[in-house]
């Protein structure tokens, strides 16, 4: 599905009202350890996003950055809530098998998906409002159901913030009840690194998550 005609509609919107709902949590000053995910080394890409690059070759090409990590500044925190509020009220929760008849796909949700096509599209929309793609990473993690699942990282100074489609609040990657298997590279979308020394070799639809909720 195409979502052209609708980004910049979405886009006013949520510029719009960015100045009105406050996002959750304030950033705080410095730097802890458990504030960052640590990574393993290289793994495997999820077969619904090698599909998804098949198809959106564009947005998977390297675009030579290194990683990057944001200022939070509250004006920007602001924008990753509305963003991610806007995303999970406009996107019904849908599986790959009901919409598309395939256990696994990929792909920019109109007015239905699940947990990785609401990362798509909050990536998509981000960076519209000028977020830098390398600090805007799809990740891969099993809920505390032990389901595979996805959400966005946003890779920050004071740390690692999760976009989630099972909450509006902006939480630290820490604080959510989620084991991290792995995400993309900052410097390369197509390449994958781990979060966990036990990533799967074979993940299947890791990140399929049913309806996505």
């Amino acid at each position: 599905m195409k979502v052209n005609k609708l980004v910049g509609g979405a886009l006013l919107a949520i510029v719009c009202c960015a100045g009105s709902a406050g996002a959750s949590e304030t950033t705080q000053p410095g730097y802890i350890k458990a504030a960052f995910a640590s990574v393993y080394g290289s793994a495997l890409p999820p077969v619904g996003f090698v599909d998804f690059c098949r198809r959106h070759a564009d947005d998977c090409r390297p675009l030579g950055g290194k990683p990057e990590h944001l200022v939070l500044t509250s004006d920007r925190l602001n924008l990753l809530y509305q963003v991610n509020a806007y995303v999970n009220d406009k996107v019904a929760p849908m599986s790959d098998e009901e919409l598309y008849g395939k256990a696994e796909y990929w792909e920019y949700p109109t007015d239905a998906g699940d947990c990785e096509d609401y990362v798509l599209l909050k990536k998509r929309y981000l960076e519209g409002l000028g977020f830098p793609p390398e600090a805007l990473l799809i990740t891969v993690v099993l809920d505390e159901k032990g389901e595979g699942h996805a959400v966005l990282t946003v890779t920050a100074e004071t740390g690692d913030y999760i976009l989630d489609n099972r909450r509006n609040d902006i939480l630290r990657w820490s604080d959510v009840a989620y084991r991290f298997l792995k995400r993309q590279s900052a410097q390369d979308p197509l390449h994958w690194v781990a979060l966990t020394k036990e990533v799967p070799i074979s993940d299947g639809n890791i990140a399929g998550g049913g309806h996505g909720k």
